[in-house]
Parts: C-alpha cells; structure tokens; sequence
C-alpha cells in the first residue's frame, strides 16, 4: 500500500492526511524511533469529523479501537523504540452531553470529562456516573497485544480546569504510559535528570555513620558517579497545560513531549504522533534535532502546524 502524498513536508517535517489507522499501515516497518501521542480521548469531544475516534458507542470498542491502532504501530516502531501514550480517562453521563457548538477546532464539549450519550448500555453496562477507567482498560489491552507496560506516569496539571462537582474530587491529574516491544529498548536517563535539592546531604547521617560518605542512599557527603548528573525525574510529572494559541484547548503543554523525546528517542531519530493536531509533538521533536511524522484526519489541523512550522516558531527553549 502506497503512503499518501505529504500535506506538507519540510527537511525535518513530514505531515500525512487520513485516518491514523490507514495511514500507518503505508509505513514500512522500523521507520520510526518513537512515538508520542496522544487519542482523541472516548466520548469527550465530538470534532464534526466523519471518522473521528473517540465516538465509540461504548468503551470496549473504543480500547479495541485503540489496540488495533497502537498494533500497526508497533510494527513500524523501531525494534528498540518507545511509546509514550497520554489518555485521559471519562465518567459516564446522563444519556445526552452538552451541546454548546460545534467546529472543527474546538468540537463539542461533552460535559468536562463524561462522554455524551454513555449512559446504560452504551457506558458498557456501568451505570451513570462511575469513572470507566479508560487508560488502564486501553494499557491492559496493550499488554494482551504483547506491548511492554514500563511505567505509569502521573501527568501533575497545577492549572487544571474547574469542574463544577460537589460529590467527588476535581481531577487535575492525567495518564501517560511508557511501553516498549522489547526489553531492552533505547532510553536516557542522563538527558531528562533533575538538579539535587541540594549538592551535599545531611540526611542519614545520624542513623549510618557507618556507611560510605558517598553512598547513593543514605551517605552524606556530595553525590558523586550518575548522581552527580541530578536525579531520576520520577514517575509523577508537574507540568502546567500551555496550549498552542490557534488550537484548541485540548494540546497538551510541550514540555511533555520534550522529556519523552530526550528519554526515549536517539540523538537523529524520528519521532511520529499518529495524533499531531496543532503539531505540539512536532515543535518538540524539531527543537531537538529529531525528525517528525504527523497524522491528522483534519486538513485543519495540519493548516495550524504547516504554518506553525513553516514560520519556525519555537515554542520552548529546549536547553532550560
């Protein structure tokens, strides 16, 4: 099956139009070092797309719809590549969302975090107002199709919008998992550490002065070896939402695929959003001297990242 002519292409950017599922199917096999992306999320927004994911009648078809993506990308992810997947999880509503209007960009609001229309059986037989628990359904399906759950990574969102509930907490937090085809795949630590607290520690001290001044636990002298390159970032990521001003208000701040791409791309590689939108994935990818691969069902949506990479907008300065 032959790829689709680019929509726009540059030397560091490639963006194709179609369906997420065809178009990867036109890819070789191995042709890309790692993907960053992020689905439309089950139920939330309707875009006005024929074809658009995410309308699923009910979550089982949507995380078979997800498995059956991420397995054609798997094959043309690169033996030791990595897939760093953001998903967002819904509640089941009253049978009818909200029904503010609808465009291209924005799409329809279907409540803040319940899919319209989910309610009864097409929640899945859950009844009204549990969360279903989307990310982890679609990450267990992964696992069954042989991917490889490295981590669960907490995206932290400090300015997270309001939701106007008073029986159960806002959420401000999303889901970001980390998979691999192999065991050992290529990842770097060094790129994404963080700088210590502080250089010397005191912790400890009383409790082992036995041990090794140094030692990476419990010593209390100054960190010397990889520790002394910073520390390991953790599983729980703080990052404020900072979306691209033409887009909508569902791109998420590129500082997430910045650290994806240092950690989990090599130095040259190409990086690949099945989902690219505005191009955030993109933007990242080229401040770090990466090449990108976007698909988008929305002409639209490529119109914002042509010119958004046609201008050469740097969004982050990538070196902070």
């Amino acid at each position: 099956m032959a790829s689709p002519p680019p929509y726009y292409q540059d030397d560091h950017v490639t963006l194709l139009l179609g369906d997420a599922l065809y178009v990867l199917r036109t890819l070789p096999d191995t042709s890309v070092d790692c993907i960053v992306t992020s689905p439309p999320y089950y139920g939330l927004r309707d875009y006005g797309t024929p074809g658009q994911y995410g309308a699923e009648a009910t979550p089982a078809e949507y995380v078979e719809t997800m498995r059956a993506l991420f397995a054609e990308a798997r094959r043309v992810l690169a033996e030791d590549g990595t897939l760093w997947l953001n998903l967002g999880d819904s509640y089941v509503c009253s049978p009818k969302g909200s029904e503010s209007k609808v465009n291209s960009l924005n799409g329809r609001s279907n409540h803040l975090t319940t899919p319209a229309g989910s309610g009864g059986k097409s929640g899945g037989g859950l009844s009204a107002k549990q969360l279903i628990g989307i990310p982890w359904r679609v990450a267990f399906a992964l696992q069954d199709d042989d991917w490889i759950l490295r981590n669960e990574i907490i995206w932290d969102k400090p300015n997270a919008m309001p939701e106007s509930v008073r029986d159960r907490l806002s959420s401000r937090h999303e889901h970001l998992f980390l998979l691999t085809k192999s065991p050992r795949y290529a990842f770097d630590l060094d790129a994404v550490r963080e700088p210590h607290s502080a250089p010397d520690r005191t912790a400890g001290a009383n409790a082992f002065r036995a041990r090794d001044l140094n030692h990476q636990r419990t010593g209390t002298g100054s960190y010397t070896g990889p520790h002394a390159r910073g520390r390991n970032p953790g599983d729980v990521w703080s990052m404020s939402t900072r979306p691209y001003p033409a887009a909508h208000f569902a791109t998420f701040p590129i500082d997430l695929p910045l650290r994806c791409i240092k950690a989990g791309c090599r130095p040259g590689g190409t990086v690949l959003d099945p989902f690219s939108g505005s191009g955030t994935t993109g933007a990242a990818a080229r401040q770090l001297g990466r090449k990108y691969i976007g698909i988008d069902l929305n002409a639209a949506y490529h119109d914002l990242a042509k010119e958004r990479f046609a201008q050469g907008v740097l969004d982050f300065d990538a070196t902070a």
